[in-house]
Order: structure tokens, then sequence, then C-alpha cells
């Protein structure tokens, strides 16, 4: 910093030149990224045509880093970038159940920045080898509720930043357009028969993604209603129920990538339309039952989505209301070989998704829906 006087003023500069022409690389660097991903998939889910209601998934596996995100990891550093907290051989941390940590490390090692991960020990192994494979390292903790002062911690002690997506993941992301995932899946309904749909159907982890798009569907002006999807032992749930944004749980949420202990900041109550809570069990057996039907391999968080949108439909339906739902896809199904997959590890858990399976079945076969007894 040089500080001198001019006439009968004092200015203090710094010559920033050589930081400048960093950040201005690292942004190039991450746009490039994002013209040469281009856009994700928007696939029809099978049901019957005289249904008159169609469900699509916009499908996030395809990014480069397998999961929607790779959208919050891109904007999380791009607004660091322009904030200037990130530079030059900063060290990056993150508190993260997984699917976040993986794409930052993606962005980090594209940056060559050093990158952190702070995890529940009960992530899973694959996501871990992910991070470690794009240069990350993985720092695990018993309780998920101190991987936030952790990730901080971590980052203050090195001069670091930590990127903090609970926070932050709501307004790194631009609602008004700029190819969001809102937009992306408005412009690819424009030739569909029912191209504004009724419903999309998203879950929780940060909050950033209902954010976008309750605040998009407003900004359009657009009949749509946002539904979010809460697995067990989450706060979202409660906190939106009960108007408390305090609201926490002592549990923790086996469904990863979505389900948090607090409501997190990022959480926007008041776009959100509907919620549903929807048991552990239903969402293993929607992910496996979509994996059948589709033959795409999901994970247990499309899964907890995927009930919920079906559920809807039903109600559309027995309603006599025809229209469109939209869901996500939010990762592949080979991330959990060692969790949802695993019958043995369902028995462990305690878990009987086979109740929930009779329920997808008959719903399949008649558009009615039983939902199984508590």
């Amino acid at each position: 910093m040089e500080t001198r006087r001019e006439g009968c003023c004092t200015v203090a500069s710094r010559d920033s030149s050589a930081d400048r022409a960093w950040v201005s690389e690292a942004i190039r660097r991450v746009e490039a990224d994002a013209n040469r991903s281009a856009d994700t998939h928007l696939h029809v889910f099978p049901l019957p045509a005289d249904w008159d209601v169609d469900l699509y998934l916009k499908d996030e596996s395809v990014h480069p880093t397998g999961s929607l995100k790779h959208r919050l990891a891109r904007s999380l550093f791009l607004y660091a970038l322009v904030n200037g907290w990130i530079h030059e051989g900063t060290t990056v941390t993150e508190a993260s159940s997984g699917s976040t940590a993986v794409s930052e490390a993606y962005f980090a090692r594209l940056l060559g920045l050093p990158f952190v991960a702070v995890m529940p020990a009960s992530t899973s192994t694959e996501k871990i080898g992910l991070i470690e494979f794009y240069g990350g390292r993985c720092q695990l903790v018993e309780d998920p509720a101190t991987m936030y002062d952790e990730a901080r911690r971590l980052a203050q002690e090195c001069g670091g930043h930590y990127l903090d997506q609970f926070t932050y993941a709501e307004r790194a992301t631009d609602w008004r357009g700029n190819n969001n995932i809102a937009e992306s899946i408005f412009e690819q309904l424009s030739l569909e028969r029912h191209p504004v749909p009724s419903w999309v159907v998203v879950g929780a982890g940060t909050g950033g993604t209902s954010a976008t798009l309750g605040r998009f569907v407003r900004y359009r002006r657009h009949d749509t209603r946002v539904c979010v999807v809460d697995p067990e032992n989450s706060a979202f749930f409660e906190g939106w129920a009960t108007g408390d944004p305090g609201c926490t749980t002592e549990g923790r949420s086996r469904i990863e990538g979505i389900g948090r202990p607090r409501v997190e900041p990022s959480f926007i109550a008041s776009v959100v339309d509907e919620m549903i809570s929807v048991p552990d069990a239903a969402s293993i057996a929607a992910a496996r039952w979509c994996s059948a039907v589709t033959g795409r391999m999901v994970g247990g968080s499309t899964g907890t989505a995927l009930w919920g949108a079906l559920r809807l439909i039903a109600g559309m339906r027995r309603d006599g209301r025809a229209g469109s739902v939209v869901t996500l896809l939010c990762d592949g199904g080979e991330r959990y070989g060692h969790t949802y997959y695993d019958d043995g590890w369902l028995a462990a858990q305690g878990l009987d998704i086979a109740p929930y399976l009779a329920t997808l079945e008959k719903f399949a076969q008649s558009g009615d829906w039983h939902e199984p007894s508590s």
C-alpha cells in the first residue's frame, strides 16, 4: 500500500495490476469451462400420454463434475473472484457433504489453487475419491454441525478464503437469467405441449436452487409453483412450516446433497410454494425405480425429488388438471454403490424400501397414489 499527498488530499493506492491480470485470466478460464459445457439435457420421463401430464428430468449429471453442484461451484468461484476474495495462490476451503466439494475441487485445479473440503465422516468414499482426484484434500468431521466453523478456521489459519456455499448460494447466481438453471428449463420447454410447468420440484441443500427458481418464475411472471422436498432429519421442512428460520435438528440426513441440520442462510422460504417431507426409504426406492425405468442410474436426492414430483402428478390427475412438472436428475447413482444401491447398507440402516416400491409400481399402472402408512 502506498500513501501520498496530492495537494490538499491524501491518496492511498496499491499496485494491483498483476493481481487484476491473474483474476482476469481466472475468470476467462471459468467462463470458458461454461462455454465448453454448454447446457444439460431435459429428458422426458415415461408416463402414459393420455394422462395429459408430462414429467421432465433436467439431467445435471452430465456436467463435467457429474452433478448439479457444478453450476453452484462455478458461481461461487466467479463471485469470490469479482469480489476480490480469491487471488493467485489463495487456499480455498468449503464445508460440504460431497458433491459441491467435488465441483469446487475441479475449479480450484483449473485455477491452480489449493483446496480443502471439510465434510461429514459419513460422506461416500466415491465422492472423497473424486475430490482427491481433482487435487483436493478432505478433512472429515464426526459432527456435521461443526463443518462450517472448521472450514472457516482453516481459511483464517492460512490466509485463504472460505467459499461458504450455505451463505452465498442464493446471491452468487443471477436469478434474472444469464443461463441459470431456471432460464434453461423454460427455454427447453418452449416447444413442448405444456411449455410453462405447473410445478418445479427440487431438494434443498443450500437453498440456492429453490431461491433461483422461485425468484425467476416471479420475475418472468409465470404461474409455475416451486415445491421443495426435504429428507428425514432435515430442518428445512419444519423451519418452513413453522416460519422459524432458526429451526435445527439433532440428526443427520442420509440423502447426500440435500437436507441440513439447520435452516441455511441461502434458503429463501418466501419463494417456496409447497414443501413435502420424504422418508429416506422412499427417496432410495424412487432412485432405484427411476434407474430401472429410465436406464439412467441416479442418486438419492433425485429419488427424493422424483417422489415429490410423482405425488404432485397424482394430485393433478385426481383434480383433472393437465400440465407439466419438472424436477432434477442431480447426480449419478454410481457415486452411491456402497450405500443406496447396496442391500447390506440398507439393512444396516434399518431401511425397508419394499412398501415404497409398491407405491411407485401401483402409480405407474393406475396413476393413483397410495402412500405407505408411517
